[in-house]
């Protein structure tokens, strides 16, 4: 049996995540992203589920940072759990004088909290689990939580399905250290962290890296260095798999653009998007572009 850690405490959407992608496996909590990262680093789990972005309010910068420090780890799979919220409340409690969870989760229900909670005044918690537990101790009179937190604890459902934005979901990836990665499916994803140098049009030749094989961006963040005031590392998400050869030149054509290029992995998408390819772009392409190439150094083609 493995174990995989995750951004826990038990009963928070990564608990659920966790479960649909290590179905049977032994679950960690732990208290942090960066924690459950390094407990993989140290060998204290096999994997690591975190969450990597949400379609209401962006990427998780925890995330992002802990995944470009110390020793690499890679993605091999990952799983969108579409966000409903539950609010908790103490059994017989009276009025709701203060509502706890995550920021985030408190972003995603303003509108809801305002329409049917007009007095309950937000506060912010370090996840929707510890806003529960926070209701169980009195410390707050209701909790905005992940459904599955009604498992754990033992208060009153005071309404299920809550949330803003009807569709809104959260990606969330699995993650390990350096192996055999997954087999490509046609639908797949790459993801690396490139510390590009700090000069004029830098980004536009990493894009052009990918525009040229034709391959289609899905996601593109920067976060600071930390090292140098103005310095960015660029969080590069695309379609494909490293197996292929166009996915693969055009990563060789990265690295050589970059200072450093970390390899965050190749895995099936969980939406199951095929790659569309453009003619001249196909791997097929590619390979016969290099078969020619080698023929002309070789000498047998002009």
């Amino acid at each position: 049996m493995s174990r995989i850690a995750y951004f826990g405490p038990r009963g928070t959407f990564t608990e659920q995540a966790a479960r649909a992608l290590a179905p049977g496996e032994e679950l960690i909590p732990v208290e942090t992203v960066r924690q459950a990262l390094t407990t993989v680093r140290e060998g204290g789990a096999d994997a690591a589920c975190v969450p990597i972005e949400n379609s209401v309010e962006g990427v998780v910068p925890a995330t992002l940072d802990a995944l470009s420090e110390s020793t690499a780890l890679v993605a091999v799979a990952e799983a969108i759990l579409p966000i409903h919220f539950s609010v908790l409340t103490r059994h017989g409690g009276g009025e709701i004088r203060t509502v706890a969870s995550h920021p985030h989760a408190l972003a995603q229900v303003r509108e809801w909290l305002e329409a049917n909670l007009p007095g309950a005044h937000p506060v912010a918690s370090s996840s929707t689990s510890a806003a529960a537990v926070g209701v169980l101790d009195g410390e707050f009179d209701a909790a905005v939580c992940a459904p599955v937190a009604a498992e754990h604890y033992d208060l009153e459902v005071l309404a299920t399905e809550v949330a803003d934005v009807g569709d809104a979901a959260t990606r969330f990836l699995l993650v390990r250290p350096p192996g055999e990665l997954p087999e490509p499916t046609g639908a797949d994803r790459t993801s690396v962290v490139a510390a590009a140098v700090n000069r004029t049009g830098t980004l536009a030749e990493l894009l052009t890296a990918l525009a040229d094989r034709g391959i289609n961006l899905t996601r593109l963040d920067a976060r600071p260095t930390r090292s140098n005031f103005g310095e960015y590392r660029f969080f590069i998400d695309f379609e494909g798999h490293v197996a292929e050869p166009r996915i693969l030149d055009a990563l060789t054509a990265l690295r050589r653009h970059c200072r450093n290029l970390r390899f965050l992995g190749s895995h099936p998408r969980a939406d199951g998007i095929r790659s569309t390819v453009e003619a001249g772009a196909g791997n097929d392409d590619f390979v016969e572009a290099a078969v020619w190439a080698d023929a002309v150094r070789k000498g047998e083609l002009a």
